[in-house]
C-alpha cells in the first residue's frame, strides 16, 4: 500500500478507515486524506495504491470476504491525493489486491489483479476488460509493456501492446 513518485510518498489504509498519507518531502511531513472507499470492517478498505505523477493516482479493495462486490472498491484523483472520486461504482471489478498504471499511458491505462482475476481499463477506470479469471496477488512492470504478476505458486508475465 505504498507508491513513490520524485519526492511524494503515498501510503493508504484500510479497515475503519480508508484513508491516504501523503508526503511530499521524502516523508518529513505528512497529510492525511479521507476516501470513499467501502471502510468499518476489518477485511474492508484500500489494497493497494498508485500514482502515475504528483497528480493522478488511484485506490483500488473493497471488501476481501465479498470479492464480487464492486461498489465503493476504486477511486481515483486527480489532485495529488486530497480529493478522491468513486470509479465505475456497481460496474467492474470487485475487490483487487494490487493496481498500477500502465506506464507510458499517460494515466489512462491501469491493470488490477487479484485472487479474482486480472482486470484492464484504457480510460482511467471507467470501463473495464477481464483479462483472465486467474488469481493472482500482486502486479509489477518492469518497463512501459511488460508486467509480472505473482500468485500462489505462479508467475505471469503481460505484454501490453499499443
Amino acid at each position: 500500500n505504498i507508491s513513490i513518485y520524485k519526492d511524494h510518498v503515498w501510503i493508504a489504509s484500510g479497515g475503519k478507515r480508508a484513508r491516504v498519507f501523503h508526503s511530499s518531502d521524502k516523508g518529513k511531513t505528512w497529510e492525511v486524506f479521507n476516501t470513499p472507499i467501502l471502510q468499518g470492517k476489518a477485511m474492508t478498505g484500500i489494497y493497494s495504491i498508485d500514482f502515475f505523477d504528483e497528480k493522478i493516482g488511484i485506490v483500488f479493495g473493497g471488501d476481501w470476504e465479498h470479492k464480487d462486490f464492486n461498489e465503493g472498491n476504486k477511486a481515483i484523483t486527480h489532485d495529488g491525493g486530497k480529493t478522491w472520486n468513486l470509479l465505475s461504482n456497481g460496474k467492474g471489478p470487485g475487490y483487487r489486491s494490487s493496481v498500477k498504471f500502465v506506464p507510458g499511458s499517460k494515466g489512462k491505462g491501469i491493470v488490477a489483479v487479484g485472487s479474482p482475476g486480472i482486470s484492464y481499463s484504457n480510460n482511467q477506470g471507467k470501463n473495464w476488460i477481464e483479462l483472465s479469471t486467474d488469481g493472482f496477488y500482486a502486479i509489477e512492470f518492469v518497463n512501459d509493456s511488460v508486467a509480472f504478476d505473482s500468485g500462489q505458486n505462479k508467475i505471469s508475465k503481460l505484454v501490453f501492446k499499443e
